[in-house]
């Protein structure tokens, strides 16, 4: 049984050696989905086209402006000189902010009294929308305390300076809160899923769709055989995969590595298991490889939806939150980035893990289950 294994297993690595376009899809897409994830994907939001209404003209709001100006997140694209101005930069695009300073504005903040600042925002991009009006407040807030701090009241006299609540701000895992370190060691996971479930659908399906699995089935070579020997390949190529793509995430993009390795190979392991099953689930399904690409998108894509990837699973509807439990990439997602980021252990990840062997294992058993009884 193992010699015939073996052979299985020499017959797939040489069908690999000898296709040049299998061992490119197996290096190249993956470097470059991580590279443009890597730089591409970010929650941070630079270069915001700002439109500028200054209806004061006082120090105090030219020095409102400059801090906007000088922070990098906003680009002021015009200077308005009524309110008709700034709604047309918005309504044609030019600029997705619109900061208004009220005349008036430095007289109240001289009486000590709240002065506002206008802002109006294009919420056709939400996410963006939300980004820049938290960093709208924050600089509001910090230049309203460095004032108060100033001390500056009526003719320049002293004013009492308003009870503040001081914030004190500590970030655990990612001090500078640095996006790229959340995506990358994501799409880690991402990437795996996604090459090992082509892989191994497209193999079986390939078999099937030229006629050699016929030929293979007269061989001694029982099915359990042919399913290992078919399988424990791609097995290798996800590992291979994985210590790939972390290697770049590590020395490319700097990301820390803080956990034990033996925690995330066992991770990894069950991960791929439930990869494995799903793609012989849909090779089962499938006759010929266009069908099978079909499947994959319909099924990756939800998964990778579902995940929590980029998408917080707290914020969805309570149906699709109890249906990401059945998403292996869920699981997985939480252990690559928890042994990444914060370093924690078996302990910690149990829970995760457990539920992956145990979505592997029930995908495997019926994915070969419904294989033998093809091969039969």
């Amino acid at each position: 049984m193992l010699r015939r294994i073996v052979a299985i297993l020499v017959k797939e690595f040489l069908q690999l050696k000898r296709d040049r376009t299998a061992r490119f899809r197996l290096i190249a897409p993956p470097l470059i989905q991580l590279l443009v994830f890597g730089y591409a994907a970010t929650f941070e939001v630079f270069g915001v086209s700002t439109v500028v209404l200054d209806q004061d003209h006082s120090q105090e709001s030219r020095a409102l402006i400059s801090r906007f100006t000088s922070s990098g997140r906003f680009d002021v694209v015009r200077i308005a000189t009524n309110p008709q101005t700034v709604r047309q930069a918005i309504d044609r695009g030019d600029a997705v902010l619109g900061l208004v300073v009220r005349a008036g504005f430095s007289q109240l903040l001289q009486k000590g009294q709240s002065a506002s600042l206008q802002v109006l925002v294009d919420g056709t991009n939400s996410n963006t929308a939300l980004i820049a009006l938290g960093y709208v407040g924050q600089i509001a807030a910090g230049y309203s305390q460095d004032y108060a701090g100033a001390g500056k009241g009526v003719a320049g006299a002293t004013a009492p300076a308003p009870v503040q609540v001081a914030v004190e701000q500590r970030n655990w895992y990612n001090d500078n809160l640095n996006s790229r370190w959340f995506f990358v060691p994501g799409v880690v996971a991402s990437l795996t899923m996604f090459m090992v479930v082509n892989l191994t659908s497209f193999a079986i399906v390939r078999e099937r769709e030229v006629g050699t699995l016929e030929q293979i089935m007269v061989t001694p070579v029982r099915p359990t055989e042919f399913i290992l020997g078919k399988t424990v390949p791609f097995f290798l190529m996800g590992f291979a995969e994985v210590a790939l793509v972390s290697a770049v995430a590590l020395l490319w993009f700097k990301v820390p590595f803080r956990g034990n390795p033996l925690v995330m190979m066992l991770g990894a392991s069950l991960f791929l298991l439930s990869a494995l099953g799903l793609g012989m689930l849909v090779s089962t399904i499938c006759r010929t490889q266009q069908q099978a690409f079909a499947t994959n998108f319909f099924v990756l894509n939800p998964l990778f939806t579902l995940s929590g990837f980029a998408f917080p699973i707290s914020s969805m509807p309570e149906a699709l939150q109890w249906l990401t439990l059945l998403d292996p990439l869920r699981y997985f997602l939480v252990v690559v980035r928890g042994t990444f980021l914060k370093g924690v252990g078996v302990a910690e990840l149990w829970p995760h893990l457990a539920a992956m062997s145990v979505i592997g294992t029930v995908l495997l058993a019926f994915s070969v289950l419904r294989l033998r009884k093809s091969l039969d």
